[in-house]
């Protein structure tokens, strides 16, 4: 069951995709029940960073009319692989800090050109990691790791309280995405008492915010939007 909350901001957040699309040169749809499982996996993982790979559902291709909706002026055809599919059922594949997780575990691949996929292996085609306390832009280990992905790689941003030894840096370049039901947040310099609270992890962490983006290996923006599982974007009327 995906919680009400999570659906509210999908909507939010496919109206500012549909507002950009002319910054984005591809889209990217990712189905709100593989989402929400991917945030409860982060949650439960807090303060460590999680690792998860996603396959194209070959089986389920972009709708017409969603692509025409959300593709915008700078689009590029073949720029990835699986494009122009639905992404299919998540992977948890590691668990750790910001310098090990990219690394996939020897049982999730064979010895063999394993020097040739990069760290994570070319395992899957899609691949998601998370940023506790930390904004949804890439880092160069995040950018590094992306050369080896023949799909699109994405960051899923959380801001929790307390911060331990992770506390949370505004000042950060790149693109940011709110997943969030409330209008972007201007006034980055309040205290995080101030802060809504989207609810507790099973870790104690209070939940102040979410973020998340999809990047291509080459830099360029990728337009996520976030679907049912028929691949329909996920609006006021609709129901996953």
């Amino acid at each position: 069951m995906v919680n009400d909350w999570l659906l509210e901001a999908a909507v939010s957040y496919n109206q500012r995709s549909k507002e950009f699309r002319d910054d984005y040169a591809a889209i990217l749809l990712m189905p709100v029940g593989t989402l929400s499982k991917i945030i409860d996996w982060t949650f439960r993982s807090l303060p460590d960073e999680i690792l998860v790979g996603i396959d194209p559902d070959l089986e389920l291709p972009h709708p017409v009319d969603v692509d025409e909706e959300f593709t915008g002026t700078d689009f590029q055809p073949g720029l990835f692989a699986g494009q122009g599919y639905v992404m299919g059922k998540p992977h948890l594949v590691n668990r750790g800090d910001s310098f090990s997780v990219h690394h996939v575990p020897e049982e999730w691949i064979d010895d063999s050109f394993a020097e040739d996929r990069g760290s994570r292996g070319g395992r899957f085609t899609h691949w998601i990691h998370s940023h506790p306390n930390a904004v949804a832009v890439p880092s160069g280990a995040d950018a590094e790791a992306a050369q080896w992905t023949e799909g699109c790689d994405m960051i899923l941003g959380v801001r929790f309280s307390p911060e331990g030894a992770l506390p949370w840096f505004e000042d950060v370049g790149g693109k940011r995405r709110e997943l969030s039901t409330e209008s972007p947040i201007l006034d980055k310099t309040q205290y995080l008492d101030s802060l809504p609270h989207i609810g507790r992890a099973t870790t104690g962490h209070i939940i102040h915010g979410l973020e998340i983006i999809a990047f291509h290996r080459t830099g360029l923006g990728v337009n996520l939007v976030i679907t049912d599982n028929r691949g329909v974007p996920i609006s006021p009327s609709s129901s996953p």
